[in-house]
């Protein structure tokens, strides 16, 4: 039964449990094919001139074969469980998130620095004492498509067990001094299906660790480091030299992730701690698409090398930077103006006591710092340069997610703040991108 603390979600999104059902099976097919389009033994050229229908499944085994091969299990699972253990074990900045409905907070280690270094010295001592064979990115290059599978299947099983475990009520009372777990305002629509889909439980942890936040900060984007690692040093075995299109979108990437996890404090007050729960759709996106699919200009850069021009290197360089620069001074600006550090910007007032901002920044577009994150995205894509249309999915995809959360913050906000949202749009009327969307 629905509670006050937990009411019944009425409204879904993705159309619901067939939407879930269908973005459960189409999703990881559609990673699993993209992967297959970028092998050693066989990648796409131009316009997908040598596409073959009959590539997409070469190589891929029998379903019993993925849960057999202990190897990649074990690998895998070690590297989730020293990870996990690292995050609760080394030092960081405790910090609580934002105020729940119940009226606490949850605490959080800031500890990516840490994590981070530990990982670097690991990697820096596995070079010294292999005299930088490293068969650990041998063997995850040579995997790639098999352990792209597991992820997959490590997934189910993590978004089964969030699901039966948020109906195990809490050891102690929570701040309404009930057992009452608090799940997501979008994940309680009692049909399985779609609540296993979207996540039922708003914060699930074990212990110290919160399970969310590990996942969307720990082995998914370091993977996809490792990942891109892996294709660099594959090509440095193969040919004793450096490729500076691979090293330059390896740099980028791996600055930007770096610099995610670094300032993971950011991340608490994002959408994807604050209201959705942890079910198969962030679980599969953090654990499998962001590493399997974010990779796919260092994959492909791997197999079809090109060396990039200085005029090449420096457009490149110059719109990551731009993006970057536009992605964090919008963030910066937003957070000084909520801690009240910039009072003489623009805003509007709602019913709500809160301010809307509509200067600076901000008066350019509702979700400016959208903008630098997708420009970021492109420059990336830019390391092929246009040897395929292919290497762009991540910018298109990525485009479509920006808009799709751009639609739901605006669904939301529109009914927060009514009459005070009506004005704001008419100020700022832009979407993302200025004088365009």
């Amino acid at each position: 039964m629905p509670s006050k603390l937990n009411p019944r979600t009425k409204d879904v999104e993705f159309g619901g449990s067939l939407g879930a059902i269908a973005i459960s099976v189409g999703l990881p097919i559609l990673t699993i094919i993209l992967n297959q389009m970028v092998r050693p033994d066989y990648y796409i050229k131009g316009f997908f001139s040598n596409f073959h229908l009959a590539e997409l499944w070469n190589g891929i085994k029998p379903s019993n074969y993925y849960f057999t091969r202990f190897d990649l299990w074990t690998y895998y699972t070690t590297w989730h469980v020293v990870l996990a253990v690292l995050d609760v074990i080394l030092p960081g900045k405790r910090m609580n998130g934002v105020e729940l409905r119940d009226g606490t907070k949850l605490p959080y280690k800031i500890n990516g620095i840490a994590v981070s270094a530990a990982m670097v010295l690991v990697l820096a001592f596995r070079w010294q004492l292999t005299k930088g064979q490293l068969p650990e990115l041998q063997f995850l290059y040579e995997n790639h498509v098999d352990l792209c599978i597991i992820t997959i299947l490590f997934a189910l099983l993590l978004s089964f067990y969030c699901y039966i475990a948020s109906f195990v009520p809490l050891f102690r009372k929570n701040g309404c001094k009930t057992n009452e777990k608090i799940l997501a305002l979008g994940g309680n629509t009692g049909n399985p299906i779609y609540d296993w889909f979207i996540g039922r439980e708003l914060n699930p942890r074990i212990g110290p660790l919160d399970i969310k936040m590990f996942c969307e900060l720990r082995p998914g984007m370091l993977l996809w480091l490792l990942i891109n690692l892996s294709c660099l040093h594959h090509h440095y075995l193969k040919t004793g030299e450096l490729n500076n299109a691979l090293l330059l979108v390896n740099l980028l990437q791996g600055f930007y992730i770096f610099d995610g996890v670094l300032n993971e404090e950011g991340v608490l007050t994002m959408m994807d701690i604050t209201t959705d729960g942890f079910g198969f759709m962030l679980a599969f996106g953090d654990l499998t698409l962001v590493p399997f699919t974010y990779c796919l200009q260092a994959r492909y850069l791997s197999v079809s090398p090109i060396t990039l021009s200085n005029y090449q290197l420096m457009i490149i360089l110059g719109l990551m930077t731009l993006g970057f620069y536009i992605f964090r001074a919008a963030n910066k600006q937003k957070s000084d103006f909520r801690q009240g550090k910039l009072p003489h910007l623009k805003s509007i007032a709602t019913k709500r006591g809160t301010r809307l901002l509509c200067d600076g920044w901000w008066a350019k577009s509702q979700h400016i710092n959208y903008f630098g994150d997708w420009l970021v995205s492109l420059s990336w894509c830019l390391t092929t340069w246009f040897q395929t249309p292919l290497t762009y999915y991540y910018s298109a995809y990525f485009a479509a997610l920006l808009i799709h959360r751009q639609q739901r913050d605006e669904h939301k906000c529109r009914e927060k703040y009514q009459a005070s949202w009506q004005e704001y749009e008419k100020q700022v009327p832009y979407k993302i991108v200025p004088y365009v969307y």
